[in-house]
């Protein structure tokens, strides 16, 4: 299984038989490089944790829970979270994470962070349970018996799948009544503003460069500019944009890049480029939603490039699902909006996330999500839901996200705070390509008569010519228990 996902975690290996549980990790050194090795024991040596993602709070989780710790890696506070507090201390982690804390009395806690930044994957079939980052992890005889474990959940032998946390109604984890709606844009602005630096600030914790995915769009510039106003004097911000050689992402982010005095990096790629790297996208996102397949090409490029500079890039995941950025929410009245808004922050785990997270893990590279982070997520809640609302074009408050533009009045380009929002692989000129591409996929002209086993019937040829790439690495998967689908093709 580990072999598998080296990609994942090319700077090491570790194994490690804890009782009756095998554990196994592959590194990407990010925190701690000469002392966070995983496996990764307790003092006491009677447990031992293997951790995928990273926990920005650990600093002050150690002040809290006090004792020796042997590392400065934030994965082991993770041990020491479950010593001392058990379950009851996992809604406590702020971060993204994946892990498994193993004892040689045979007791075993899985646990996935509340949004699924990171992924997380099981089966249990007979008296075992296997767990991985990757569906390509599981061996293709217990494929039938893979799910997806849940986001915001942990699980034991003895008490079974647990929620932790209720993003809806609870977001923060505190168990108190949600505090009350802003009154003011002004106050709403503020707060927006101010959590969103926070945000950003706790995702620089690395002790390697940290870079920036810049598509020219308002959620990744101001995740840029944000970054480049942390920056210690001196020390340069990589930015990366990637996109056809006219696409309007790349003249956007060069604006930007331009603005906050960052390194900019380029990839242009071509028609060629596209159909020859295709085939290992599909594989690597291990999803053939068509959607998430025209976006993730540009990601997986772009990551190509930045993993060549930096172990650590910020993207703008989750500002849509906060704000309101798509253009089809524009039709929504008020109780339609909020609806999916929710729907869309619970599925971004296997949509979004897993296209965010394979793209970048496939070369060695970790992506973190500032705008979903648990406080902005409970700012975002507090913020009325009329002012989320986009009206028809051509009225006042028709632009998207208009109170995060408010907010970041200042701090990019007006003509890049109020750019009109484009989808990745729209603005990168990809979808144009792949458009152009479905018929060399699948030339069948009877091709709506044919289904992968497994699969749901393609709802275009081009879905089709994706789902028999990923049935061709993944066979005996079941969609339905671990993939998600947009609304349409």
């Amino acid at each position: 299984m580990l072999a598998e996902i080296h990609h994942r975690g090319p700077d090491g290996s570790g194994t490690r038989q804890v009782g009756p549980t095998w554990l196994g990790h592959t590194r990407l050194a990010i925190v701690d490089l000469d002392g966070g090795e995983q496996p990764l024991r307790a003092p006491d040596g009677e447990h031992w944790v293997v951790a995928n993602g990273e926990i920005y709070n650990h600093v002050d989780l150690r002040a809290r829970l006090g004792g020796d710790f042997r590392t400065g890696s934030d994965s082991e506070v993770v041990l020491r979270v479950v010593e001392r507090l058990g379950t009851d201390g996992v809604h406590d982690l702020r971060g993204m994470y994946a892990w498994a804390v193993a004892g040689r009395d045979g007791s075993l806690v899985l646990a996935r962070d509340p949004l699924g930044v990171k992924p997380l994957y099981w089966a249990r079939v007979e008296d075992r349970v296997l767990a991985a980052s990757e569906l390509r992890a599981f061996p293709p005889e217990v494929r039938l018996s893979v799910e997806e474990f849940p986001p915001g959940h942990h699980w034991t032998p003895e008490t079974g799948l647990v929620a932790f946390v209720d993003l809806r109604t609870d977001p923060l984890g505190v168990e108190a009544p949600p505090l009350p709606a802003y009154t003011s844009r002004e106050q709403a602005r503020a707060a927006v503003e101010e959590t969103l630096v926070r945000a950003v600030q706790e995702r620089t914790m690395a002790d390697v460069p940290v870079g920036v995915f810049l598509s020219g769009g308002l959620d990744s510039s101001i995740v840029a500019a944000i970054l480049a106003r942390l920056a210690a004097p001196g020390v340069p911000v990589h930015s990366f944009a990637a996109g056809t050689p006219d696409s309007s992402d790349l003249a956007a982010a060069r604006v930007v890049a331009q603005h906050l005095g960052l390194v900019h990096h380029e990839r242009v790629y071509t028609d060629d480029d596209v159909v020859e790297v295709l085939p290992d996208v599909v594989r690597s996102i291990e999803s053939y939603e068509p959607s998430l397949v025209r976006s993730a090409v540009p990601n997986y490029l772009l990551a190509e490039l930045a993993a060549r500079h930096v172990k650590v890039v910020l993207t703008g995941e989750g500002a849509d699902e906060l704000f309101a950025g798509y253009h089809h929410f524009r039709d929504m009245d008020v109780a339609e909006l909020q609806a999916a808004l929710a729907d869309g922050i619970d599925t971004l785990h296997h949509l979004n996330l897993q296209r965010c997270d394979r793209v970048t893990m496939a070369h060695g590279l970790e992506a973190r999500v500032p705008f979903l982070s648990r406080d902005l997520l409970a700012v975002a809640a507090r913020v009325p839901m009329e002012w989320k609302l986009l009206g028809e074009d051509g009225q006042e408050q028709a632009q998207e996200k208009a109170l995060l533009r408010e907010a970041f009045a200042g701090w990019l380009p007006e003509s890049i705070l109020w750019r009109r929002k484009e989808q990745f692989g729209d603005g990168s000129g990809t979808a144009d390509v792949m458009a152009r591409q479905a018929e060399r996929l699948v030339p069948e002209p009877d091709w709506e008569g044919e289904r992968i086993e497994g699969l749901p019937p393609a709802r275009t040829r081009e879905e089709l010519g994706y789902q028999r790439i990923f049935a061709g690495v993944l066979a005996g998967v079941r969609a339905e228990r671990v993939l998600g689908r947009f609304a349409t093709a």
